[in-house]
């Protein structure tokens, strides 16, 4: 579904991504770890066209997108998260659902349609019930519901995450875990950047490590957590001594 190749992003002299390839394979769960400063939230930045690449390529169901714009992107099916949740405050969380869907759909479509589009995202997120609360007034947990809502009513076929368990509590790790769980099952392929390294562990079934802009290491949850150099740059210690602790 979505191919990098030989993927490379400076600034200036600042390589913050390099050489980097991989695949998404549809129907994917694929997770992107790494330390900060890896280059995790740029790669986002390149797949969903808000930084252009200074070499290599990317294409989304064979076909290059690393010159179209952010709401190109968008259209063709890609559609992403912020580490930074900014909901419109004064609107219903209802109202910020159906303009997403209004202003990212590839036709023309209606109030009534758009509402309809709704619907789905915000049942998936458990927000129908409180649909008609002011989106400024939840709490940092339902905002982050919010955001995923947003992403979805563009009706993605593919979903990039940038640390939407940032900043919760357990518990609330614990109901954006299911709610993505729900996602997945009706067939939205997943990119997650995530720092909770259990959460990788639960969720996906591909792991990507970034070290310095560049792959260090791929592989299935478990093979990542054991890799040596792995935890060397980013774990610090195997993870069982770190559960022990």
């Amino acid at each position: 579904m979505l191919e990098l190749r030989n993927l490379s992003k400076q600034f200036g002299g600042l390589r913050a991504i390099w050489d980097l390839s991989f695949t998404v394979r549809k129907g994917d769960f694929l997770g992107v770890i790494g330390p900060n400063g890896a280059g995790k939230t740029t790669l986002l930045n390149l797949i969903t066209g808000y930084l252009k690449p200074s070499s290599g390529s990317i294409l989304f169901e064979g076909n290059p997108v690393q010159s179209l714009p952010p709401f190109r992107i968008c259209r063709l099916g890609i559609a992403r998260t912020f580490q930074v949740v900014r909901p419109f405050g004064e609107m219903s969380v209802e109202d910020n659902v159906l303009a997403a869907a209004l202003f990212s759909a590839s036709e023309r479509i209606g109030v009534a349609e758009g509402r309809a589009r709704a619907r789905s995202p915000l049942e998936l997120t458990g927000l129908w019930p409180i649909r008609d609360q002011l989106a400024g007034t939840l709490t940092i947990a339902g905002k982050k519901k919010l955001e995923l809502a947003r992403a979805l009513a563009v009706r993605p076929r593919l979903l990039l995450l940038d640390e939407v368990m940032g900043g919760l509590s357990g518990p609330e790790v614990t109901e954006i875990v299911e709610v993505l769980e729900r996602i997945h099952a009706t067939g939205t392929t997943i990119l997650m950047i995530e720092h909770l390294v259990e959460i990788i562990l639960k969720l996906t079934s591909r792991v990507v490590v970034l070290n310095f802009g560049e792959k260090l290491f791929e592989g299935t949850p478990q093979e990542v957590v054991e890799h040596p150099a792995v935890i060397e740059s980013y774990l610090g210690r195997p993870l069982e001594a770190a559960q022990a602790s």
